[in-house]
């Protein structure tokens, strides 16, 4: 549970072609932050239900109704990577 909590917090910055899925995460906040991040929020299936880009600092994204977990991105990375609302997204073991 911790790990879930901490998130990001903490880190200076998220590296280019990195992210941070949580589970079970249908609501975010960005307390202590440092830096903006996209956060892809899915459901169940892996599908796009919102999409919250550059999120600041100090900001709460709310239950965000439908979603099961999120995605989060470093800012700009939803638009170049073109998600959109229905996108289905799966997560694959690195080789």
């Amino acid at each position: 549970m911790r790990d879930r909590t901490v998130g990001l917090l903490g880190t200076s910055d998220l590296p280019a072609g990195q992210g941070l899925w949580i589970e079970r995460s249908p609501s975010i906040h960005m307390f202590l932050m440092r830096y903006p991040i996209d956060a892809v929020f899915v459901d169940g299936g892996g599908r796009v239900v919102r999409i919250v880009e550059r999120l600041r600092p100090w900001r709460i994204v709310l239950w965000v109704r439908g979603s099961r977990d999120c995605l989060e991105l470093p800012a700009g990375t939803a638009r170049a990577a073109d998600i959109h609302l229905g996108d289905e997204l799966r997560l694959e073991p690195i080789a």
